[in-house]
């Protein structure tokens, strides 16, 4: 198990992958703002599906990257890169095309809350990479249900800011969702690098 600390670095990091501001244009462009039922709905069925894929890749990640003879340090890198590339758009103000690209935006109004909403945008490749390097920094049954707890931290936040689109949408501007998500994107850039450099020290051990 990890120090406290360091399951707070991982909320933080979760957080700011998953991105829950990220999901408001799309809900809004689904038309639901009208109906709190459906608005209800839809919060609870994404909450339930990012919960459910992170979940499942907290304890079967690991064991995929084995069964393909990928080693954590080549997926510390990969997923570096993975997380600098969503960052850099993220400080731009947008959506990484990495998690939703422009013709799958096109096609939000026909889809369910669990394709594009659930997966790939807020359970998408980021988030999934960065579950798998952060299962791996730690042992026993403490510290998987320490991450199990801050994965449903991190969806009960996302749930709440579902549930309250229609109130956020109407105080804060658009510029005030694009800081916020400048700030998360900077954050996300951080780790980002961390996970690089550790990757590259496991991979050339003489570059440490």
């Amino acid at each position: 198990m990890l120090e406290y600390t360091e399951y707070l670095k991982i909320f933080i990091a979760l957080l700011a992958v998953v991105d829950p501001l990220a999901a408001m244009p799309i809900i809004v462009s689904m038309a639901v703002r009208d109906n709190s039922n459906d608005l209800k709905a839809i919060a609870r069925t994404v909450a339930l599906s990012v919960s459910f894929v992170l979940i499942i890749t907290l304890f079967l990640g690991q064991q995929v990257l084995f069964f393909f003879g990928i080693s954590i340090n080549s997926f510390r890198v990969s997923g570096g890169i993975l997380l600098m590339l969503m960052s850099l758009s993220m400080l731009q103000g947008k959506i990484s095309e990495t998690v939703r690209n422009e013709e799958e935006a096109r096609e939000n109004a026909k889809q369910t809350a669990i394709v594009p909403l659930s997966i790939p945008l807020l359970a998408g490749p980021g988030a999934i990479s960065t579950v798998i390097l952060y299962a791996q920094k730690g042992q026993g049954i403490e510290h998987y249900l320490m991450i199990s707890l801050i994965i449903i931290a991190v969806t009960t936040i996302l749930w709440c800011v579902l549930l309250a689109t229609p109130w956020l949408t109407k105080r804060l501007s658009k510029n005030g969702i694009n800081v916020v998500i400048r700030l998360m994107g900077l954050i996300l850039l951080a780790l980002a690098v961390e996970f690089i450099a550790g990757g590259l020290k496991g991979l050339f051990p003489k570059l440490a």
